[in-house]
């Protein structure tokens, strides 16, 4: 079995550390969601970011995709949108004049078509919209006319959303759910990391701008996949899979539990 060495360790960790102090050249504190956020993306997982409205979300996911030169695309997800505004749909080409034909089918690929995607306040659309992603998220891919289209790789879905209980929004499926890895709150800061915010928002700026000037791009598509494939190598003891497996079935009876975790 392939194991990890030491100086590719080293490398990839100064990697996560620029990225990191990148993503923080534009968010104040949440250093939990950040990091939260770099895990899933070294593990190849999606997340869910949930908090109240003005707390950050949106702009940690453009200062993490603006610290990377990956293709980024966002989505805002409103009650109207189709599931053909993400995935995509086809165009009828007509014939030109004589040729005896109808037409052909091109297919008009979607935002989803990219590296990174950003998912705005997602619960905001229905679940007919929402299921759009299933396939995306799981199987990295696409089902247009018939036929299986891949996305490119590295492939990450960042979304956003507001508390349920917050007007206009709709649950989010448990299928969705089930294909987050990782679902992370964001609270209000505190009083320095307020101020320090209003200082870096209101200092030579105007209140529609975002502080994202000062972020650099210092990661790229080879540097990204390369730390997706170090977890990969990553072992695990026979005992500590046993132990988790052990956690994951104790949830399907425990009591006041709907429905425990999947094997996924």
């Amino acid at each position: 079995m392939q194991a990890i060495q030491p100086e590719e360790l080293t490398r990839a960790a100064q990697w996560l550390q620029t990225l990191r102090a990148e993503v923080g050249q534009a968010v104040v504190g949440q250093l939990e969601a950040v990091d939260q956020t770099l895990v899933a993306l070294v593990a190849s997982g999606h997340v869910l970011i949930e908090g109240v409205p003005g707390l950050g979300k949106t702009l940690l996911a453009r200062a993490l995709a603006q610290a990377m030169t990956l293709r980024y695309a966002r989505v805002q997800f409103t009650p109207d949108l189709m599931p053909s505004d993400i995935t995509g749909h086809a165009v009828l080409d007509i014939a030109s004049r004589g040729d005896g034909s109808l037409g052909t089918l091109r297919v008009h690929q979607g935002p989803v078509f990219t590296n990174l995607l950003l998912a705005d306040e997602i619960n905001r659309a229905p679940a007919k919209t929402q299921s759009a992603l299933l396939e995306v998220m799981q199987e990295y891919q696409v089902t247009l006319e018939g036929t299986a289209m891949p996305l490119p790789r590295p492939f990450m879905v960042m979304a956003t959303q507001n508390p349920i209980d917050t007007e206009g929004t709709y649950p989010l499926p448990e299928a969705q759910l089930d294909r987050f890895l990782l679902k992370i709150d964001i609270g209000f800061p505190s009083h320095s990391e307020e101020n320090a915010i209003v200082q870096l928002t209101t200092n030579q700026r105007a209140g529609n701008q975002f502080p994202l000037d000062a972020v650099r791009p210092c990661l790229d598509e080879a540097q990204v996949l390369e730390l997706q494939r170090l977890a990969c190598l990553v072992q695990a003891d026979e005992r500590v899979i046993d132990y988790a497996v052990r956690i994951a079935r104790a949830t399907r009876d425990w009591p006041g539990l709907s429905s425990g975790a999947g094997p996924r």
